[in-house]
């Protein structure tokens, strides 16, 4: 077996060797604990039929680790300075293929298509830059890529977010829109301590399964969204204060949106923080119907 990439001792040896500092720009931060990857991967349910797709690469320590469990891994890094490290670090496994590409403008599609052909059952699983979690989480999900789920490792606080229940202060239109193509949950909580450099905040790892239709049927997904977002601009003001600001003449069509909150039986006093995504869909459609 190979020696592990993600210890301390070997991780310091190949950023000596390659000269490497970590870009803080890209929010790098190396993971150097084998055993909290070995959770992660787990939490992915791989098996030799399995693909995985992964976002920053960094030296290459999950991605042994997928190498190790899964058919495939296609890894995404936009570190040009890092592409040498790799070829290096996971010259072991025949298994991986890179491409040097920022995920958020990359076709992921199109890679699928070329590098994953054959693979029903893909996962992607990375430990994403705290920077760009959310813009990247969303842009997979609204591309309805062919994965079956997704295990990432985020900031805890986003993570909180993503796992919201109503009621709830981390609640909001995030937990919805994640929530709306996924079952979200909590894997595990990671300390600073297993990055190097250490990062100033815990980090947490969820598990996100795409569900096979989404948790509420909607007229308008676009609008839904729009919906959801406007009515959490504010989260101390009323649904209906919020939705007045957040829809197209909102104050002047006021009786419009009561109309609606009414039809959709919410009582225009409560807060967008109290909302169901079921509540949340029957009101999109209901203000559907007026606005557009």
């Amino acid at each position: 077996m190979m020696k592990d990439i993600a210890t301390p001792i070997r991780t310091q040896q190949i950023m000596t060797k390659y000269n490497l500092k970590v870009k803080k720009s890209l929010g790098q931060n190396f993971l150097i604990d084998p055993n909290i990857l070995r959770k992660i991967v787990g939490q992915a349910d791989l098996t030799k039929k399995s693909a995985a797709i992964e976002i920053g690469p960094g030296i290459g320590a999950l991605t042994e680790h997928l190498a190790r469990e899964a058919g495939k891994v296609l890894a995404f890094e936009i570190d040009q300075r890092l592409l040498p490290v790799l070829a290096d670090t996971l010259s072991p496994y025949d298994n991986i293929s890179i491409i040097h590409s920022d995920i958020l403008k990359a076709d992921v599609q199109a890679a699928i298509d070329s590098e994953l052909a054959g693979y029903d059952d893909i996962v992607v699983v990375a430990n994403l830059p705290y920077y760009v979690t959310t813009p990247i989480i969303l842009k997979l999900l609204l591309e309805k890529l062919p994965v079956r789920g997704m295990v990432v490792m985020l900031q805890k606080e986003v993570a909180e977010r993503i796992t919201a229940k109503p009621g709830t202060k981390a609640y909001g239109s995030l937990s919805i829109a994640i929530q709306y193509y996924t079952q979200a949950e909590m894997a595990l909580t990671v300390p600073k301590s297993v990055f190097l450099p250490q990062p100033n905040v815990d980090s947490a790892v969820i598990r996100m399964t795409k569900r096979d239709v989404p948790e509420v049927e909607v007229i308008d997904e676009d609008f839904f969204f729009t919906v959801t977002r406007g009515s959490f601009v504010q989260r101390r003001k009323t649904i209906l204060n919020n939705l007045q600001v957040a829809m197209p003449l909102g104050k002047e069509k006021k009786e419009w949106i009561l109309k609606a909150l009414e039809e959709a039986e919410i009582d225009p006093t409560r807060r967008g923080e109290t909302l169901t995504i079921k509540e949340f869909g029957l009101l999109a459609d209901k203000l559907y119907a007026y606005f557009k």
